[in-house]
């Protein structure tokens, strides 16, 4: 008996050691599964505001080993449509407008030009060049779309329909000038084309221009906000400010850069190291293309996809436009100083806006040599009549530095205004007040 109680207390001692290591083995494969189940978690690193993945690589990530963005067209230099796919397909009259107002924005940019070199005005900014970036991205919006301009965007206003002689009133500074002779030359801005009144420091338009677009997504009005700026502009820091603000507040605005190549005197080398202005679109969360702002249908195209995106996505839209300033930078600037007058030339006889377009319309049968000489002689006329009248406008009256900023004028003001009056009274032979509109 002792012999097989012994044996039955071993089989149980046996059986529980085996039950033991069942359980130990369970556990440890219950722990594994656990682990299992937690490395599957952090496979995806979650970190709030990236989407990453993890890595065990010190690599740091190199600019110079991407790609650049490419560039979108349409048309080759000689003005054939590469894909027919791509081409917007606009009739005969769309076309030629485009190029009559592309033609009639050069011929007053040679006349105001010359206007300021015989002291005629005191500032001009040509727009050589960069033609396409204005008739293009004009063309593809509505009339009701807000424009927020920088100072080289006059071809937007002119396809709107602001007249030449409005033009003309506002470089003189005259009487007919609504902003009443206090803005300096090319400093347009026109309630009833929608378009803002430019103002001369860089990027102010930027954040302005989101806050209009957040106003109109609140408003639901069916629009959407374009901001003209220059790679130079890029650089400050209002730029930067509007991007963030237009993507996280999602604003229907298109960001509508023309990167000419130049900032008065700072080339784009000196400007920044990245992939031009279109590479900061995404890193902001901006829907961002890069297009051939000499190619004035692929600037309507994805000007006009751009602004389909804003009005029915609430989100905003980055435009890089890739040209060349023909020009210099002002009246202010010689360009010879930084650049060879072989480059300009090459761009100019090469990848002109205007060339590309008018051998497109050869290519369709729409234009000739016959017409082109008709439109050039009425283009010259209509602009040097409108030259003459402004020119023979008298100033705005002086009194006018005194209004508009008040209601009601101030005791303030109103003492400075009499001081004036009475100093003008007194030493009118030392003024030329006959230039000026006597009565306010």
């Amino acid at each position: 008996m002792a012999a097989a109680a012994r044996i039955s207390w071993l089989t149980g001692k046996l059986a529980r050691k085996h039950l033991f290591s069942c359980l130990q083995t369970n556990s440890v494969k219950l722990i594994s599964s656990r682990a299992s189940s937690s490395a599957l978690v952090e496979e995806q690193p979650n970190f709030p505001g990236s989407r990453s993945k993890w890595t065990e690589k010190l690599d740091f990530v190199q600019p110079d080993l991407y790609d650049g963005i490419p560039v979108y067209r349409v048309m080759d230099r000689n003005g054939n449509v590469i894909d027919p796919a791509s081409d917007p397909k606009l009739d005969e009259e769309m076309v030629v407008k485009m190029y009559q107002r592309m033609t009639l924005l050069n011929t007053m940019d040679r006349i105001m030009y010359e206007s300021q070199r015989q002291g005629r005005i005191s500032f001009y900014m040509t727009n050589y060049g960069e033609e396409g970036t204005h008739i293009g991205s004009a063309a593809a919006l509505d009339d009701g779309d807000l424009v927020f301009g920088q100072y080289r965007e006059a071809g937007v206003l002119m396809w709107r329909g602001f007249p030449l002689d409005r033009f003309m009133n506002q470089c003189y500074g005259n009487e007919g000038d609504r902003g009443k002779g206090r803005q300096m030359p090319i400093h347009y801005g026109s309630t009833e084309h929608n378009f803002v009144t430019i103002s001369s420091p860089l990027a102010t338009q930027m954040p302005q221009a989101v806050g209009c677009a957040y106003a109109f997504k609140r408003a639901q009005n069916g629009n959407c906000v374009i901001c003209y700026f220059g790679e130079g502009t890029s650089s400050e820091g209002d730029a930067h400010a509007a991007f963030n603000f237009s993507a996280t507040l999602e604003c229907p605005v298109i960001f509508f850069c023309r990167n000419n190549g130049y900032a008065i005197s700072t080339p784009t080398s000196e400007q920044y190291r990245g992939d031009g202005v279109a590479a900061r679109g995404p890193a902001y969360g901006i829907a961002t293309i890069r297009v051939d702002g000499n190619d004035v249908f692929a600037v309507y195209n994805v000007t006009k996809a751009a602004r389909h995106i804003t009005i029915t996505e609430n989100r905003p839209v980055l435009i890089e436009a890739m040209t060349y300033r023909i020009g210099h930078h002002s009246t202010s600037d010689d360009s010879s100083a930084y650049r060879s007058v072989d480059e300009v030339r090459h761009w100019d006889s090469t990848q002109h806006p205007i060339a590309r377009l008018r051998a497109y319309m050869v290519t369709q049968g729409w234009w000739d040599e016959a017409k082109e000489k008709q439109w050039k002689d009425e283009c010259k006329r209509q602009v040097m009549q409108s030259f003459a009248r402004a020119e023979r406008r008298q100033k705005p009256s002086w009194r006018e530095m005194f209004t508009d900023v008040y209601d009601t004028m101030p005791s303030h003001i109103k003492e400075q205004y009499e001081y004036m009056l009475a100093h003008v009274e007194e030493y009118e032979d030392h003024y030329p007040v006959k230039n000026f509109v006597k009565e306010h």
